[in-house]
């Protein structure tokens, strides 16, 4: 479709900037293909007058036509278009003369005789598409005038836009100036006359006789009608849209169908026998000549616009027939605006083999309720040169039983609106999106919109419609593109991978995968030191064996205790396995959450720590060793809590002295617990490369002494933080209780490793660094030793 700039600036304030303009249309799906600067000045090219034509007898194909440049003179030039005669005012392309198209004008003869100059076309001007006859201007033109200052013409910018099947709308300027305004934040203001009957009643009946091809038929009379030129403007703007002016009346009709996606037709009501119009279906081997002359013969398959004698008088949405056509004798006319289903025109068309610019906008669809403001239109065009145009009372509307309603409505959900695109809209986002464009939502319960869809997109009916109406004005380049993956048959989620990654490295530490029973007996619970409410089977397996743990860690230390009663001491094991909180007592169903449990006899809380550490490296995320929360049944001095945020990510620790001699164990017990429903689905930290230095490290042992109360972590954190980059590694060495010190304390010794990426550390950089560490662990709670 060729869409020209300075139309589409009569409905909103666009930018006047071709370049920004034309990428604003291929955002919007409307792709540009094409854009074609018009009306730059073509000098040598002015006005000339007619004076005489005549056919030489060896020419078939060309005509001498002599013109006046102005100047009185009389030019003789050869011409191969027919359309001009005596007294017209055409472009001369004078001797000299360059092109838009690069071609040089010389008098080039044609048998023997020179022709100076050339007649031009719009097309050879860069006016437009019609290159059908020579460009006629009104009689009253001056002559020898620059071409485009005769014809008022300025810069101009037309768009070759690929419209795609689902955008009916932007079959008319409004539809694509819609849009524009919508994308630029501009002022909409769409032609809206108001339809007024200002003369008497005066009707063009109808009988719609198939309601189902024909859902509207609305006729229209209008009196003091002159058939003659139209406006220079709107010759000029049906041009650069590829179509050529006829006459006043069929320029207006072309340019309401351009204007507002309006297919619509003029015929001259006194060739209209019986003052009427009927709908039907064709006869078979019925004929009609149409507008283009030639006779094509029906088939019940077409759908026939006659009048009211039953004479056919055009092919119902694709052509009007040559009996009715507006002449120059024309003074009253009966305009009609029809409704035809899709289908049957797109079926029509090929069976004809004659396609036309009302058929392709019937096909793809139109208003079915823009019948009166195209009316109104198409009046208000009429009297730029028919001052006495008079619009008569008692227009008929049929309407059929099979119109679409005039109000239809969809509820659109903000979250799968929001799957399809893949993005994070908030109502209200695309409440302001819509809104612009005529699709009125309102916000309908919980993340639901209903949405009102305007009557002129009849082709969007679904939710995915108006996803894709969010897309559009929110902008493809905003959403992103992604690459759809092939289907991988057999591939793990990452939970599952993650979870692999978890057995891979307890197994790579030496640790053995134990698979206690989930069922637990009555008391084991309260033998591990865990408090709180627990569910019971109704019909377990075994009768002593029917409560639902809530904890891996009774199953771990009834297998620890076995294996020390079978005088097996120092195992490590582990289990991955589902454990059931009861949670809220009027659910339907208790908590479920899969937890890693690892045990370890013989060790003490300084191994759980260690082995928290790897498992924190090797799945790329951290927690908060809490010692304020201690879980029940951990020692309370060698235990924490793994913490978040505000969310519980698991334990580590000792197990209780209490607990280990409850069930018969001797040995200390370091253990470890991972909320695995948190731990797994946190998407790990890709690892980034860390150059090697190639300068010597320095090391450092120091040793505090802090009460039991101040946890070790926040020790070693404060070191850290204090020596900063240059500390390659800080670790906890050796814990130690006894003589030297004082009751309720330890001592806690820390091995610095110290080391610069550029340089070899002095000794007194290092005794900086000493020196900042201590403060830092003083500050921590913690005294030098």
């Amino acid at each position: 479709m060729k869409v020209l700039l300075s139309w589409l600036r009569d409905y909103a304030a666009i930018p006047d900037d071709p370049e920004l303009v034309g990428d604003a249309l291929t955002s919007l799906g409307l792709a540009v293909e094409e854009t074609i600067a018009l009306g730059a000045p073509v000098p040598g090219v002015i006005t000339a007058k007619v004076l005489e034509t005549q056919r030489h007898p060896q020419a078939e194909k060309v005509h001498e036509v002599f013109v006046d440049p102005g100047t009185g003179e009389r030019l003789h030039v050869w011409c191969g278009a027919f359309n001009m005669s005596p007294g017209d005012v055409i472009p001369l392309a004078t001797a000299g003369t360059k092109m838009p198209d690069g071609r040089l004008i010389e008098p080039r003869p044609i048998l023997g005789i020179p022709s100076e100059g050339m007649l031009c076309s719009a097309a050879e001007l860069g006016l437009g598409a019609d290159h059908s006859g020579i460009l006629l201007l009104p009689r009253d033109t001056p002559l020898g005038v620059p071409i485009m200052d005769a014809l008022g013409i300025v810069n101009d910018t037309l768009y070759d836009v690929d419209v795609t099947r689902n955008r009916p709308d932007a079959y008319g300027y409004v539809g694509i100036a819609r849009d524009l305004a919508a994308h630029f934040k501009v002022p909409f203001t769409p032609p809206s006359p108001a339809l007024v009957a200002d003369g008497p009643e005066k009707i063009a009946t109808v009988d719609i006789v198939d309601g189902e091809a024909c859902t509207r038929f609305t006729s229209t009379v209008m009196s003091g009608v002159e058939v003659k030129p139209s406006a220079p403007w709107m010759a000029r703007r049906l041009a650069a849209a590829g179509m050529r002016a006829i006459n006043n009346v069929v320029d207006v009709s072309n340019y309401v169908m351009l204007e507002l996606n309006q297919p619509n037709h003029a015929y001259d009501l006194a060739r209209l026998d019986g003052g009427g119009f009927r709908i039907r279906r064709a006869t078979e081997n019925e004929s009609i000549t149409t507008l283009d002359g030639v006779t094509r013969t029906m088939s019940p398959q077409h759908l026939l616009i006659t009048d009211a004698t039953d004479r056919p008088i055009g092919i119902a949405g694709i052509m009007g027939g040559e009996n009715t056509e507006i002449s120059e004798d024309t003074t009253i006319v009966a305009l009609e605006i029809a409704m035809f289903e899709a289908v049957g025109i797109s079926q029509s068309v090929p069976r004809l083999g004659l396609r036309s610019e009302a058929s392709a906008r019937f096909e793809r669809g139109v208003d079915p309720w823009g019948h009166e403001t195209s009316i109104a239109r198409f009046a208000e065009l009429l009297r730029e040169t028919c001052p006495n145009l008079v619009v008569n009372a008692g227009w008929v509307d049929a309407i059929s039983e099979h119109q679409p309603s005039a109000e239809r409505s969809i509820p659109v959900r903000v979250d799968r609106v929001n799957r399809l695109l893949g993005t994070e809209l908030s109502a209200a986002t695309m409440i302001e999106l819509l809104s612009p464009i005529g699709f009125t939502a309102t916000r309908h319960g919980a993340g639901v919109l209903t949405v009102v869809l305007p009557s002129w997109r009849p082709d969007a009916t679904i939710e995915a419609d108006v996803a894709e109406e969010v897309a559009r004005h929110y902008g493809y380049d905003r959403i992103g593109k992604t690459v759809p993956k092939s289907t991988v048959h057999g591939r793990l989620s990452p939970v599952q991978s993650r979870r692999r990654q978890l057995r891979e490295l307890l197994l790579g530490l030496g640790m053995t995968e134990a698979l206690p029973n989930p069922f637990l007996a009555p008391g084991d619970l309260e033998r591990a030191g865990i408090e709180g409410r627990t569910l019971t089977l109704a019909n377990p397996i075994v009768a002593d064996e029917d409560t639902l743990r809530t904890s891996l860690r009774p199953g771990l230390l009834k297998a620890v205790a076995y294996n020390a009663s079978h005088r097996q001491t120092g195992v490590t094991l582990y289990e991955i396995g589902r454990v059931y909180p009861p949670g809220d007592e009027d659910a339907a169903l208790p908590n479920e959450f899969e937890q890693l449990g690892v045990i370890m006899a013989g060790r003490d809380a300084s191994a759980a720590i260690e082995l928290w550490r790897e498992i924190s490296a090797a799945l790329g995320f951290g927690a908060r060793v809490d010692q304020s929360m201690v879980p029940s049944g951990m020692h309370p001095g060698r235990s924490a809590t793994l913490s978040l945020g505000s969310q519980i990510a698991g334990a580590v620790g000792e197990i209780h002295p209490d607990v280990a001699e409850r069930f018969g164990i001797e040995e200390r017990l370091a253990y470890l617990e991972l909320d695995l429903g948190v731990a797994l689905a946190i998407k790990d930290k890709p690892a980034v490369a860390a150059p090697v230095s190639r300068y010597p490290s320095s090391e450092i042992d120091l040793a505090f002494v802090a009460a039991d109360s101040v946890a070790a972590d926040r020790i070693e954190k404060a070191i850290k933080q204090a020596a900063g980059k240059l500390a390659v590694d800080v670790r906890l060495f050796d814990v130690y209780r006894g003589t030297g010190v004082a009751d309720g304390s330890r001592s806690l010794a820390y091995r610095l490793v110290l080391q610069a990426a550029d340089r070899t550390l002095k000794d007194a950089e290092v005794a900086e660094l000493r020196d900042k560490c201590i403060a830092a662990a003083n500050k921590a709670g913690a005294q030098l030793r």
